[in-house]
């Protein structure tokens, strides 16, 4: 709306010398007049106003129209959500008495006039009627705006990556200000986390070089001024076409820190924010103080997820040593970026009985389940140096966990394999069993299953079978195949059919699974394939 001296009344009079007459003391008083002759023109006039988003600022109706009456018309203006919020003020020069009055404010006018009036009166009371409209439009718009601020630190407390939260905050932003928005978290790694409001992620985003030039930008800023503030760029500093493609134009930052330090930036455009500054300003500088609080967590874990991924790296080497009559392949993928870290681990060492081969996973998610599998690996390989039956091998496993880890639980698959004989000994604590793959074109799993280990139950004596030159034998963790909501036998009868269907050699049967079934997994993945080498 404009200021309260310059605003647009609707003058609704079948009299053209009373439109005339009110038209004249509210255009002296510096009022736009909009005059019409009926409650029908009143209605169309309104209705092609809200097409242009015009609406006037009050509406003066005559009680005595032609087609309806004032206080019909008024009724029908608030029972329309559009214009119910339109101030209407009736006037009449006949119906004068208290209950007309009565029924003027019952229809939901705001005043009702005697006419004639002394244009004093009149001017005073379009004034009062317009700023009781704007004080309540303003109280409901800002509960509005209280109501999407408050949806909005929702969405982004309920972010799992900072990628996420960058995109709620930037969603929350757009619809507070009704405009483009976008949102960037400066990660500890150096690494620029951004996210666009909807409409405008629909279109060409800028490429990877405007973001670079945003992400020196916020540096550069929160290094001169490491307060939360809010500050202007210009044009010519801010990359063209961030919040609409081919335009060029001020941006206006609102910047926060985590406790860490690291910089939280809600950017808007200066000249495209449809609420006034005043009206937004405190609520888009709660968003970013609230979108930096909730990145703190999510940057703790990147460290955290950081160093469990550097242990697995360091303990799971891409390639096993070189084993007389064995070939043996191992694959590791960690879980994608949106996801938390696991325990998941494979190993294969040379014992007196033959070479021993294991894939497990700590059950959890965390820098505590890389940690024990690391201790499990080791325990493992400490353990093997006098002892190579798998089964012992499971139940020494499964006391180290109870002394040391009594609340971890972890599953693992133990194989022993004589590469003279193909002589193949299975140990199972509740893992997925291993699959055994016939050059013939078929797969099946080794019948072998037990106790999770760290529960301290009895554990059967081990699977016997052989394996012959032209099989393969395949080890996983169930992050290769399980999926939410798929049972894990349907997913492990997949996986044997995809296995059957690989062409020959251990390195083609990891890679083609991998292809199948290991993009974008929600857990690490562990594989083991091994064959008896020929000659």
């Amino acid at each position: 709306m404009a200021d309260e001296g310059r605003t647009t009344v609707l003058v609704v009079d079948d009299a053209a010398a009373g439109r005339y007459a009110m038209g004249a003391v509210l255009r002296r008083a510096g009022h736009s007049v909009v005059p019409v002759a009926s409650a029908g023109e009143a209605l169309a006039e309104l209705d092609e106003r809200l097409r242009s988003g015009a609406l006037p600022d009050l509406a003066l109706v005559d009680v005595g129209l032609p087609d309806m009456s004032g206080f019909e018309l008024c009724r029908r203006l608030k029972a329309q959500p559009p214009t119910a919020a339109l101030p209407v003020v009736h006037f009449s020069a006949a119906a004068i008495a208290p209950g007309d009055r009565c029924q003027g404010l019952d229809a939901g006018g705001e005043a009702y006039l005697t006419v004639p009036a002394e244009p004093e009166e009149i001017q005073a009371v379009v004034r009062a009627a317009v700023r009781g409209a704007r004080m309540r439009n303003g109280a409901e718009a800002l509960v509005r705006r209280l109501t999407l601020l408050s949806e909005t630190i929702v969405d982004v407390q309920a972010a799992r990556t900072l990628g996420e939260l960058a995109a709620a905050a930037a969603e929350g932003a757009a619809r507070l200000t009704r405009s483009p928005a976008a949102v960037f978290v400066l990660g500890e790694d150096g690494e620029l986390y951004s996210g666009t409001s909807r409409a405008r992620a629909r279109t060409t985003l800028p490429d990877a070089g405007a973001h670079d030039a945003v992400g020196r930008l916020i540096r550069r800023l929160t290094a001169a001024d490491p307060r939360t503030h809010d500050t202007v760029v210009p044009a010519p500093l801010w990359p063209a076409g961030f919040f609409r493609p081919g335009v060029c134009e001020d941006a206006r930052l609102v910047l926060a820190r985590t406790e860490g330090g690291t910089p939280v930036c809600v950017a808007l455009p200066l000249s495209g924010t449809h609420a006034t500054p005043t009206d937004t300003a405190g609520l888009v500088s709660r968003l970013a103080q609230a979108t930096a609080l909730a990145a703190q967590p999510l940057l703790m874990y990147q460290v955290e997820r950081h160093v469990a991924l550097t242990l697995q790296h360091s303990f799971l080497p891409k390639q096993v040593p070189e084993f007389p009559g064995l070939e043996v392949v191992v694959r590791y993928v960690p879980a994608s970026r949106q996801t938390e870290i696991g325990g998941d681990f494979y190993a294969a060492v040379s014992t007196r009985g033959g070479v021993l081969t294991a894939v497990g996973d700590v059950v959890g998610h965390s820098l505590e389940a890389a940690t024990v599998m690391v201790e499990i690996r080791h325990a493992l390989r400490a353990f093997a140096v006098e002892e190579a039956d798998p089964g012992v091998l499971a139940a020494r496993l499964d006391q180290m966990l109870q002394h040391y880890h009594p609340d971890v639980t972890a599953t693992v698959c133990l194989a022993l394999v004589e590469p003279r004989s193909g002589r193949l000994r299975v140990a199972n604590a509740g893992h997925i069993p291993p699959l055994v793959v016939h050059e013939a074109g078929n797969a099946e799993y080794v019948k072998a299953s037990g106790p999770l280990l760290g529960l301290g139950l009895d554990r059967p004596e081990p699977t016997e079978t052989t394996l012959w030159p032209t099989d393969r034998l395949l080890m996983v963790t169930d992050g290769l195949i399980e999926t939410r909501g798929i049972d894990l036998s349907v997913s492990m009868e997949h996986l044997r059919t995809a296995a059957a269907d690989a062409p020959l050699g251990t390195v083609a049967l990891c890679d083609t699974l991998l292809h199948c079934f290991g993009r974008d997994r929600d857990d690490d993945i562990a594989m083991l394939a091994l064959r008896l080498r020929l000659g």
